[in-house]
């Protein structure tokens, strides 16, 4: 075992201060541009004084993040030792954090195109905690790419196998899933279409005001709809917003999922990804405590879905753009290819998840009619309210809107119910939940710590329950909503049973 004493403290890599400059140039040029063609448009100041401003702004802001980020260059050292990891921080309040290697679980190494074209790779190291405290992680921002990949081997690196394996020493890793170009045929059915292509129209019209451009568009498109007509111009715009949201969000996913890598590395899950930002996360299986399969209502209809780790140590943050999410395991794929992915995950003979699932009782799915109806009519109640006292306008708005929304609730309501449902095997208890994207958890009964059954008192009435199995990974808590309430608790003290049972007064 090597002395930690003797092992020496070492800095971030100094190409991080290119990534600096040249990111902050960006940032730069995206702001400077248009600010100084409103200056110049609204001949508020000469033009050589503008372009002098804006440059010395630009200078004193590129300068002073520079500057910080060398300091925190400067003030930044870590150590990586046979016990554990250490990061020294802090520019005026120093910090020194350390992360023993027993309790690391993820390794997850990220570099976007700059960082690529320095060749350094930021590092997030995570433990096997739930919660993300100071002492849960540490991110090395940035090391050498080459350096970041053998620290991410390392710290994986087990002294024994924790699951056992048949891999042939000196056999490659094998691969359990690679990216198909077929499966972008599940992005068109999306909400991403839609959202990017919103944004997209948001982010022109921006650019047309920048510019000085926006009453000249809004002459034009006047003129386009005395000529052809509204009816045919609304019907055109949504075209085009769908086009343009469709080769956004092809381009989202081509970039996110190219080069996809799902393999098994002893007993560490890896998984690479990326065209122009590389993702590359390492998760060690015995913090595996199932696996989520999530079917998007358009996926769905194409017999598609992805899978998603159960597993402490994961950040459990939520995407903003597609495949961004770092439990995904495998991105929307055919159904058959998901269910194979899960059982060679969990070293099943066949995935968990295509196991009989019990639906729930028909009082669910009217309790959700309620709650659908509710909704719709609070909406309508205040709308008539006001076009009483302000504006009969709101009136016209109030039924038209309410032909739109009452058919949308109770079709929503619908397949909320539809969706629900649970069940159990040998091994893994299983709960489907979600309104338009059904999921299904399968989580290993060994890696449950509690289950809670909750009756409201509408619940009681009808003979409800909410079956809720904590496992401390992933969302902390997967929940079957409004099953049968002797059957909730028959299923727990069937999975469970050193749980429940002392809890439970038997006749």
């Amino acid at each position: 075992m090597t002395d930690a004493e003797d092992i020496a403290w070492q800095k971030l890599d100094k190409r991080t201060l290119g990534v600096t400059t040249a990111g902050m140039l960006g940032v730069c040029v995206a702001i400077g541009v248009p600010v100084t063609s409103g200056l110049i448009n609204n001949d508020a100041l000469p033009v050589p004084l503008v372009l002098l401003l804006v440059l010395a702004g630009v200078v004193v802001v590129v300068g002073a993040v520079v500057l910080y980020d060398y300091l925190r260059i400067r003030k930044t050292w870590f150590r990586v030792t046979d016990e554990k990891v250490e990061l020294r921080t802090g520019i005026l309040r120093r910090q020194h954090r350390a992360v023993h290697r027993e309790r690391i679980r993820t390794v997850d190494v990220h570099a976007h195109p700059l960082y690529r074209v320095f060749g350094v790779a930021k590092v997030h190291i995570g433990t096997g905690e739930h919660a993300e405290s100071e002492g849960s992680q540490l991110t090395l921002d940035a090391v050498s790419r080459s350096f970041a990949d053998m620290l991410r081997d390392d710290l994986l690196t087990r002294p024994a196998p924790t699951v056992d394996s048949d891999e042939p020493v000196g056999e490659p890793p094998p691969v359990l899933a690679e990216f198909d170009l077929g499966w972008l045929r599940y992005v068109p059915v999306s909400i991403w279409p839609g959202v990017l292509g919103v944004a997209a129209c948001g982010v022109a019209w921006q650019i047309t005001d920048w510019f000085g451009l926006r009453d000249s568009v809004l002459g034009q498109a006047a003129e386009l709809i005395r000529e052809l007509s509204l009816w045919t111009v609304i019907p055109l715009a949504v075209v085009v917003v769908l086009v343009v949201g469709l080769v956004a969000s092809l381009a989202f996913g081509v970039e996110a999922w190219w080069n996809f890598r799902l393999q098994r590395t002893g007993d560490t899950l890896q998984v690479r990804r990326g065209l122009l930002i590389h993702r590359s996360l390492s998760l060690a299986e015995d913090r595996l405590r199932g696996v989520e399969l999530v079917e998007p209502y358009g996926a769905r209809l194409l017999g598609g879905g992805r899978l998603e780790a159960v597993a402490t140590g994961i950040r459990d943050n939520k995407p903003d753009q597609p495949g961004e999410d770092t439990k995904v395991l495998l991105p929307e794929a055919p159904r058959e290819i998901a269910q194979r992915v899960a059982a060679e995950i969990l070293r099943e003979p066949e995935s968990p998840t295509t196991a009989d699932i019990t639906g729930h009782p028909r009082a669910a799915l009217r309790r959700r009619l309620v709650w659908a109806v509710a909704a719709v009519a609070v909406v309508e109640a205040v709308l008539v309210v006001i076009g009483l006292t302000v504006t009969s306008i709101l009136l016209h708005v109030a039924w038209i809107s309410a032909l739109v929304l009452l058919p949308g609730a109770l079709f929503v309501a619908i397949e909320n119910y539809r969706n629900l449902g649970h069940g159990h095997t040998a091994d893994y208890l299983l709960v489907r939940y979600g309104v338009l994207a059904r999921r299904t958890a399968a989580l290993r009964r060994s890696g449950i710590i509690g289950v809670t059954v909750r009756q409201s008192p509408f619940q009681r009435r009808l003979g409800l329950a909410d079956l809720t199995a904590t496992t401390g990974a992933g969302s902390g808590a997967f929940t079957a909503y409004d099953a049968d309430a002797a059957e909730a608790l028959g299923v727990a003290g069937r999975v469970v049973p050193e749980l429940l049972d002392p809890f439970v007064v038997r006749d």
